[in-house]
């Protein structure tokens, strides 16, 4: 059925419930009319119908309004009859008769009229007024009242006059003195006694007070006229409602969307309930007043109802009649209804089924859209193979619910549902989608095995190439030569080439026709090559074979091969040596020579290729690629493994379906438990991943990948930052129903901690990978971006564990960020020893050291308290209490301390602060002095560049020098000369390096104590002291230079192959212990801590104008004037251009 034709036959039913509900109407009006006195007039104008009587304004006159007054019992109808069938209304004695108030008189009188039946009402009524203890003067007042007052017609009216004789005799006088009078206005019987009212009406329907048997209780009749009014108020009052709800219901259109229409049958429902509720109740009402009348019945089986209560039960059974039709009307009504609602609403989520399943099965067809490629080997090709099963799963899963939802709308179809025209296209078109994205997905998947089938069999091809050029090379010569040699080899080569019939390649003709549909050109060249390789290695084969029967056919002595003679080692890179197997041993000599022989055999196919190769490069060829096919396969399932927590997890707590799950303490943090994974996924997936797969045939090249890629790695340092907060959520809910809800549907063995280990993992895998590939690839071209990738890596390793702990710091008032970036961190046992402080506090200081946490920055070094944390996991890594710090401008070192070599010095403000720092290792002591020594260094470096431009600009002012050369302005000059040659050397390592700016001496005073303190350990010098600034006679001697024992600076490599020879790199700190008599140096490499000999044209070399700590401070003490003088003429131009270092650095 239409939605048209839904909508006319609801019109229909409209009507007809309308109509019958106003059928309903007109009865309840008609009993109404009966049941309800009116207060507009005496004479009621009966023809009026009931329509109008329902519509007019008019207040009904109830027992409940005038029910005190009915109370009164001045009159009352009792129900029974005259001769004629005329009601009786009882005017009873009443002593206080005349003081009732008019209007309550005729309120009264009003509402006993209308309650008998129009046919009993209009033929009149007989009044039976009681007088009998009364005066006459009363009872003629009560009379004429009455006959004036009453509103309906009288038919008779029985007078019991006075029973005193006085009274009597009276009121005979005056009856008889004004009979006319009376009879001209009513017909009025005065009467004696009782016996005389028996002959105008029947015992039966008279009172007892009135000498009958009428059972009459005026409280009771009083309960009942209540009763039933208050029924058929209620029983108007519903069907006005149900009238009403029913038009609301006729005029309501449907909505357009699933809410609305959910809301509207819901808000309809409840109406329908309350109606159905207001039904119910006024039935009851209605069957509570029937067994009230029939109460006396059940007492008294003999007894019998008068007119009154017949027809009051009558009224009450007829409105109970139409009750029940009115409810078996509505009930019919809203059945139609609520199936239209009901349909509507299946209609309204049949649509947005559809619209979402529609969107699902665009989204899939997109996804599938994308897998254009047919991949470069097999493991690309099981990456995408992968991929698409992943797919698989969403589309199967779309397509079942396709299914479902083409199911329910055949249900609909055959249901006659209202929108059938709707329902049946979106049915045939979701058919339509899903067979055409069934096959296309397909046509994919077979075309992806059918490359993944090629790419097998050529990786197999390449195998068995390989495996044959090694069987070759690895035959022994010595064995060869003999015939039963020969032959053993014959039969090995037979018997690798009866394995080719399986693993080689057929004609290139029927592997085009064979994989016609996924043959690229670039797939077509490759498919060349391996084919090329396949026919080298036959011929390569062929000639072995040739040679071998050769030999196995000559009967002559067995040659003795002898090894050649160990020709000298090439230098090959640092770490190289160590790294292959020793190249003297016979085993391997023999290896290179049949290598040597096969690769000439080879040259001997293709020329044009080039020399012979050796084995070695062979050999790390094929090592290269096992890691690049480790670092891709690895990377895919990494990729793979953080897609599945993503979908598997955190787009789960975003699932309405499983929010029921999600604990109250667990909801909105997502961010805080996941971090920023769905960025490294991103990246990792494509980008990165991407990117590694074109590196798949050059692995040497790889470092280039990481090197372009380096900025994006830092997305790590903020996914560790965050890790110590996620660990400790992941504590506090593990435990939760929706964490292991996800786990069951993702079948994972393993937690979600597992997995949110993974990236953190992953970024320290890359240095693993990188070794491994450096180690393969020292000799090839991408070296260097290996090396450096490699840096790079180390140093992002670096940077985010210094931020973890930086993280962790605790108290300090100001920004980390502006103490520039964090360089080292570590643990170090401090001792203290300030100028200004207490003796006794300085000598406790001396003895007791303090457990101190550094972290040095580029402007600071900053000294916490390391404070352990109860718990596990992260929340077991501690906090850092900030203590103080020293600004790096105002920072001495002294590198070595006697007595111990783990040991140094960090001064501050020219020694009046020195922190003795003593690192768990020399190492670790050597690494932290290396990283101030680069600090103070280039701060130093940027302080004299600024000073030397001031100190020009100062010159350039003075008069040219006219005196001789001792004048001071020569000299002056001679030393600035000196000052911008040294600013190109790096400052010598060994000394004690400050940013602090020199003081200028006062007159008759010498250098700050500083400088001598720190002199006095042969290791100690600051800025202040310039220890650049040697004299003049050493700086201008042009001799051979001699070499004395102390600590160097290593200008350049050194490395002379050997495993036990000693590896010095540029930058290093050695020192020269002493000199042998071969012209060797014994030195150590303070550094690594290793010891060995060097020759002396080397060192030279090495150490290039690096000065010593001893020469340094000798030369200062022996020409301490020349220094002095220096230094004076230098702090007097500072004095002079009112620009001290200080002033710069501020």
């Amino acid at each position: 059925m239409s939605q048209r034709g839904y909508s006319r036959e609801g019109q229909e039913n409209h009507y007809r419930f309308l109509r019958r509900v106003n059928h309903i109407f007109h009865n309840v009006s008609s009993t109404l009319q009966r049941s309800l006195a009116k207060r507009h007039g005496r004479n009621f104008p009966r023809h009026t119908s009931s329509d109008e009587i329902m519509h007019q304004d008019i207040v009904p006159l109830c027992a409940a309004d005038i029910e005190d007054q009915l109370r009164k019992k001045f009159a009352y109808l009792s129900g029974g009859r005259g001769k004629d069938g005329c009601p009786v209304i009882t005017f009873p004695e009443y002593s206080a008769f005349s003081e009732i108030p008019e209007k309550e008189f005729q309120s009264v009188l009003t509402y006993l009229t209308n309650i008998p039946s129009s046919q009993d009402a209009g033929i009149g009524f007989i009044l039976v007024i009681d007088r009998r203890q009364d005066k006459w003067t009363s009872v003629q007042a009560s009379i004429l009242r009455i006959t004036e007052s009453f509103p309906g017609n009288l038919q008779l009216v029985l007078v019991l006059r006075p029973t005193g004789f006085l009274h009597r005799t009276l009121f005979d006088i005056a009856f008889k003195f004004h009979r006319d009078e009376y009879k001209m206005k009513l017909p009025i019987i005065m009467l004696s006694s009782l016996t005389e009212l028996n002959s105008y009406i029947d015992k039966t329907q008279l009172t007892e007070d009135l000498g009958g048997t009428l059972d009459y209780c005026h409280n009771r009749w009083l309960a009942h006229r209540t009763a039933i009014e208050n029924f058929a108020v209620l029983v108007k009052q519903t069907a006005q409602a149900l009238r009403s709800f029913g038009s609301e219901l006729s005029e309501t259109e449907l909505p357009n969307d699933v809410q609305s229409t959910s809301f509207l049958l819901t808000a309809h429902t409840e109406s329908k309930d309350k109606m159905k509720e207001d039904l119910r109740i006024a039935l009851r009402q209605g069957h509570d007043i029937l067994k009230s009348i029939g109460n006396p019945m059940l007492d008294n089986p003999e007894h019998k109802m008068n007119s009154d209560q017949v027809e009051n039960q009558a009224t009450v059974e007829r409105l109970l009649a139409q009750l029940h039709e009115t409810e078996i009307a509505f009930d019919d009504y809203w059945a139609k209804h609520q199936q239209k609602l009901e349909q509507c609403l299946q209609l309204r989520h049949f649509e947005l089924d559809f619209k979402e399943i529609k969107a699902a099965l665009d989204t899939v067809s997109e996804k599938l859209s994308h897998f254009t490629e047919v991949g470069n080997s097999c493991s690309h090709v099981e990456h995408i193979l992968k991929d698409l099963t992943n797919l698989e799963k969403n589309l199967l899963d779309v397509l079942g619910m396709a299914k479902l939802l083409i199911l329910k709308g055949d249900e609909f179809i055959q249901s006659n549902h209202y929108a059938v025209d709707s329902v049946l296209p979106k049915c045939n078109e979701l058919k339509h989608h899903c067979d055409t994205l069934s096959a296309e997905f397909n046509r994919r998947q077979a075309l992806l095995n059918h490359s993944w089938d090629l790419h097998s069999l050529l990786e197999k091809t390449m195998k068995w190439c390989e495996e044959g050029i090694y069987l070759l090379a690895l035959q022994p010569v010595d064995k060869c030569q003999s015939q039963d040699g020969a032959e053993s080899a014959l039969q090995e080569i037979e018997k690798f080439l009866d394995t080719g019939a399986d693993n080689k390649l057929k004609q290139p003709d029927y592997l085009y026709k064979e994989f016609e549909a996924i043959l690229s050109e670039e797939f077509m060249d490759r498919v060349q090559k391996v084919f090329q390789k396949q026919k080298d290695t036959e011929e390569m084969f062929q000639k072995r074979q040739v040679s071998l029967k050769k030999l196995a056919a000559k009967q002559t002595r067995p040659v003795q091969p002898v090894a050649p003679r160990p020709e000298v080692s090439v230098k090959l890179p640092s770490g190289h040596q160590g790294d292959s197997e020793d190249s003297s041993s016979p085993d391997h000599m023999v290896r290179r020579m049949n290598y040597r022989r096969t690769k000439s055999e080879m040259s001997e196919i293709h020329p044009t290729r080039g020399g012979s190769v050796m084995e070695d490069e062979e050999n790390l060829a094929v090592l290269r690629k096992h890691v690049i096919n480790e670092l891709l396969e690895t990377e895919r399932a990494y990729v793979e493994e953080l897609l599945c927590v993503l979908e598997g997890y955190a787009a789960e707590m975003d699932n309405p379906l499983m929010a029921h799950l999600i604990l109250p303490g667990l909801q909105n943090k997502k961010d805080v438990l996941f971090g920023n994974m769905e960025e490294i996924y991103h990246f990792h997936n494509r980008i990165f991943l991407r990117e590694l797969e074109n590196y798949v045939e050059y692995p040497e090249l790889v470092g280039r990948c990481f090197l372009e890629r380096m900025e994006d790695f830092q997305i790590y340092e903020k996914y560790c930052q965050n890790k110590p907060r996620s660990e400790s959520l992941w504590r506090q809910f593990s435990d939760s129903v929706f964490f292991q809800e996800c786990q069951r549907k993702l079948d994972h063995k393993l937690s979600l901690d597992s997995y949110l280990l993974k990236p953190v993992q992953r970024i320290t895998k890359y240095q693993l990978l990188l070794k491994e590939m450096l180690k393969y690839s020292k000799n090839c071209e991408g070296a260097e971006d290996l090396h450096e990738a490699l840096t790079s890596i180390m140093g992002i390793l670096k940077a985010v564990n210094d931020s973890m702990h930086q993280i962790a710091i605790t108290g300090y008032d100001g920004n980390l960020n502006e103490l520039g970036k964090l360089l080292m961190q570590g643990s170090f046992s401090v001792w203290t020893d300030h100028k200004k402080g207490h003796s006794k506090v300085k000598d406790l200081a001396r003895f007791k050291p303090m457990q101190r946490h550094l972290f040095l920055h580029e402007k600071a070094i900053l000294f916490c308290k390391k404070r352990e944390e109860n718990g596990e996991g992260y929340e077991k890594a501690p906090s850092y209490s900030y203590k103080h710090s020293l600004n790096m401008t105002a920072v001495g070192i002294t590198e070595n301390i006697k007595g111990d070599a783990k040991k140094f010095e960090i001064w501050y403000n020219a020694r009046e602060e020195v922190y003795i720092i003593q690192a768990p290792t020399p190492e670790i002591k050597a690494t932290w002095v290396t990283e101030i020594r680069k600090v103070l260094t280039s701060q130093l470096q940027a302080c004299r560049q600024a000073s030397q431009h001031r100190v020009l600009e100062h010159t350039h002012s003075f008069p040219l020098p006219t005196s001789s050369n001792t004048s001071p302005s020569r000299i002056h000059g001679r030393n600035i000369r000196k000052q911008e040659e040294r600013n190109t050397d790096v400052v010598s390592p060994d000394g004690c390096i400050t940013s602090v700016a020199p003081k200028c001496p006062e007159k008759g005073r010498g250098w700050p104590k500083t400088s001598l303190d720190a002199s006095e350990e042969n290791d100690g010098w600051s800025s202040a002291e310039d220890p650049l600034n040697s004299s003049d006679a050493e700086e201008e001697g042009r001799g051979e230079k001699k070499l004395t024992p102390g600590k160097y600076t290593i200008v350049t490599d050194y490395d002379r192959g050997g495993s036990d020879d000693l590896i010095l790199k540029s930058g290093e700190l050695v020192q020269l212990i002493h000199e042998g008599e071969d012209k060797h140096w014994y030195i150590k490499n303070l550094s690594t801590s290793k010891e060995g000999w060097v020759p002396v044209n080397s060192l030279l070399m090495l150490v290039g104008n690096s000065k010593s700590a001893v020469s340094l401070s000798s030369s200062e003490s022996a020409a301490g004037s020349s220094t002095l003088s220096s230094s004076s003429s230098y702090s007097e131009s500072c004095n002079n251009s009112n620009n001290s270092f200080l002033d710069i650095k501020g």
